[in-house]
């Protein structure tokens, strides 16, 4: 097993004039002590959730929710080329977060919503915040889950006009599309730079959305055979974006 990942808000001052030490409390000191129940001489991460990252090891427990760390130093993790970000078109009930977890495990770099016209789900006023704050919440734990150091970005909820302007910004852009469409799997992928990948939603990519895509540069494509729901299509279609282009060799 790896070592466990905990996200602390700032590595500032952290272990200076103290020999290392450091104090991981609060609601992950208490995870850490309580229910992962980690010992002296168990090796654990600490993580920004942007990059720097710093391994350690438990050298004692402080009540329910302290735990004691020997940290040796802090280091950054740069940012993996190309950077990939999924627009996910809003989905039914609990399977926004079931996307969001499977494609920060997969290893996404960023998740924009996305409200498309044939989404049943709006995101609107208070609800829309609190849905937001569950897919974020969701990022941050799978993204501790699979040991990542960098949590993927959840943007605020997006138009269509604001999604063809990240489009037209990319380096590659794509829509997933069944018909009439060329496969994924043989794009011409750029090796640097930005990809960005359009999932809609159940009831598929509009005409008038496709069209407002297109004028921004990307094209549609289709994945296989099979046709996938709305939150497992981003994460398959990362998993062959990310083979291809070398960020899983």
């Amino acid at each position: 097993m790896t070592a466990p990942v905990f996200v602390v808000e700032t590595f500032e001052n952290a272990g200076a004039g103290d020999g290392g030490r450091f104090v991981l409390d609060g609601p992950e000191g208490r995870h850490a002590v309580s229910v992962k129940r980690l010992h002296a001489g168990e090796d654990v991460v600490l993580t920004d959730g942007a990059g720097r990252w710093a391994d350690c090891v438990v050298t004692d427990t402080e009540g329910k929710d302290r735990l004691i760390l020997r940290m040796d130093s802090v280091r950054d993790e740069a940012p993996q080329e190309p950077r990939i970000t999924v627009v996910q078109a809003l989905p039914k009930g609990d399977r926004g977060e079931l996307a969001v977890e499977t494609m920060t495990e997969t290893g996404v770099d960023a998740i924009v919503p996305w409200s498309a016209a044939r989404c049943i789900t709006q995101w609107k006023g208070e609800r829309g915040l609190k849905a937001l704050g569950k897919w974020r919440a969701t990022a941050r734990e799978a993204g501790k889950q699979s040991r990542r150091v960098r949590f993927p970005d959840v943007a605020e909820a997006a138009s269509t006009k604001q999604v063809a302007a990240l489009l037209a910004g990319a380096d590659f852009a794509a829509v997933l599309h069944e018909e009439g469409s060329e496969p994924l799997a043989t794009a011409d992928l750029p090796a640097a730079g930005h990809i960005v990948l359009v999932v809609g939603p159940e009831g598929g990519v509009s005409p008038d959305e496709l069209a407002a895509f297109a004028d921004a540069g990307a094209k549609p494509y289709r994945l296989g055979r099979s046709v996938l729901r709305t939150s497992t299509a981003g994460t398959a279609a990362a998993a062959l974006l990310l083979g291809r282009t070398g960020r899983w060799s």
